[in-house]
């Protein structure tokens, strides 16, 4: 079983794209039919959901640097949430999880019971209450991106009317797992019980860059230290899950693809805007990917 796994990352997604990018042509057919599951927190649930309808990467990329300008240009969290909504349910219009040609697993916060809510197509993946699951809790895959990207302060919180849940307030799928690669392994493991040879898993960051103060709106956030201090806890959350995994998993098949570049030119941050920078930061996945080729062949067995 092949599984791909994106993080989370606001803009730094188009990273990612870059990785993908690659990889696509390395095994030249579409991802939605080389993955069986794909995981996505956040920007990543972007991405996971666009190629589990079976678009190609140059076509997720194009949205990208699209949606991203028109959003984070903003200058408020309600209007990057009402610019996020209408672009998301503009595009994906009013399909569902059962629209995705592959399992696709979309990591959101329920902010209640702050336990994770991870929005799901396949009832196999599911640990428990199979009998009442409903694919994506019965909600529009538009719906489980808008709760899995909500990144308070800087977007809105998220209403999600379930079917058998109920109403579910939602927050970014990165205050519990912005690296949804341990979801993955457990849905992997024990919901469909393969054996750790059976399981070959990418798992993609958004990058580790120098922090580029946040425009317009910096002085505000940084006087909070909020926007600061939610980056932090993202990069704690992957650092802490990438750990984790090296000491009680390294009986599966991994690739993980996260590079650091420590340039001043490089600088940015989960907000950028500049499609100059974003181009760049295209460019810097593809030369990760690169770097990490010859693992990704002898992990997926590419000849």
């Amino acid at each position: 079983m092949n599984i791909l796994c994106l993080d989370g990352g606001g803009s730094k997604g188009i990273y990612t794209l870059g990785i993908l990018k690659e990889f696509e042509a390395l095994v030249s057919k579409p991802l939605s039919e080389y993955f069986d599951i794909i995981y996505g927190t956040s920007t990543g649930s972007i991405i996971a959901s666009m190629i589990g309808l079976g678009y190609e990467i140059e076509e997720v990329k194009s949205l990208y640097l699209s949606l991203i300008p028109k959003i984070m240009r903003k200058g408020s969290a309600k209007a990057k949430s009402q610019a996020l909504k209408a672009e998301l349910e503009s595009f994906f219009g009013d399909k569902t999880f059962m629209d995705f040609k592959t399992g696709v697993s979309i990591v959101a916060t329920n902010y209640m019971t702050e336990k994770p809510f991870i929005f799901k197509r396949n009832v196999e993946q599911a640990y428990r209450l199979k009998s009442t699951f409903k694919p994506g809790f019965g909600a529009t895959i538009a719906k489980a991106i808008q709760a899995s990207c909500a990144a308070c302060p800087i977007f809105e919180k998220v209403i999600v009317k379930t079917e058998n849940q109920g109403d579910v307030i939602a927050i970014d799928g990165g205050f519990i797992a912005n690296n949804p690669t341990l979801f993955a392994i457990t849905d992997a493991t024990k919901s469909l019980a393969l054996a750790p040879d059976k399981v070959a898993i990418l798992s993609l960051g958004t990058g580790n860059f120098i922090e580029k103060p946040i425009g317009l709106m910096g002085s505000f956030y940084k006087s909070l230290q909020f926007v600061q201090l939610f980056e932090k806890i993202l990069t704690a959350n992957t650092n802490t899950t990438e750990i984790i995994i090296k000491l009680l998993f390294d009986n599966i098949p991994i690739v993980r693809i996260n590079d650091s570049y420590n340039q001043p030119d490089y600088g940015t941050n989960m907000v950028e805007d500049d499609l100059k920078k974003l181009k760049m930061l295209y460019q810097l996945g593809r030369d990760s990917f690169g770097k990490h080729e010859d693992q990704v062949k002898e992990v997926f067995k590419i000849s």
